[in-house]
């Protein structure tokens, strides 16, 4: 069976401007990712911590509060205390009850809800100022969606090796 290509060789993310292409695409292929190393992972494990580094839940929990929280900066509002609350959740046992699969769909809608909004945006307002948190430390709607992408790709590497490290310790 041939492999499937990368989201970005798939080619244009329909009503997506060109310049923020490269976005949708890592997005996308973030929670692509998340479901191909979280196929057949033990729900058991969800919240292990091998050699004290961040659970798999944590890693799936931040990943979408990340997209959340910076597309929230993008419309230059500031978190809610829906938003703030669910910081401090993140990656704590028994804060939440939810399963592999219920993380993954939200998971699945944040990233669909991220790529809808970028279709909105207009390319002659990506220079423009944004603030991040109460701080508002400058940065500019550009920096913020290429930040939410890295960063969720970056998420989505240290779960693949947390994910590896408990199915080998499991056996």
């Amino acid at each position: 069976m041939e492999k499937r290509r990368e989201v970005w060789q798939r080619g244009p993310i329909e009503n997506v401007p060109a310049l923020l292409q490269p976005v949708a695409h890592t997005l996308l292929e973030v929670g692509e990712e998340a479901h191909s190393i979280m196929e057949r992972f033990p729900e058991n494990l969800l919240w292990e911590r091998p050699a004290g580094v961040a659970s798999p839940a944590f890693h799936l929990q931040h990943i979408r509060g990340v997209i959340d929280r910076l597309f929230t900066y993008a419309k230059k509002e500031l978190l809610s205390e829906e938003q703030m609350d669910e910081i401090i959740k993140e990656g704590i046992k028994g804060k939440t009850l939810l399963s592999i699969q219920q993380m993954l769909a939200q998971l699945d809608n944040r990233i669909s809800t991220a790529v809808e909004e970028l279709k909105n945006v207009k390319p002659d307002s990506l220079t423009e100022s944004r603030g991040i948190g109460r701080k508002q430390i400058p940065t500019t709607l550009l920096g913020l969606y290429v930040h939410a992408a890295e960063h969720s790709m970056r998420h989505i590497g240290q779960l693949l090796v947390t994910v590896r490290v408990l199915k080998d310790i499991q056996g």
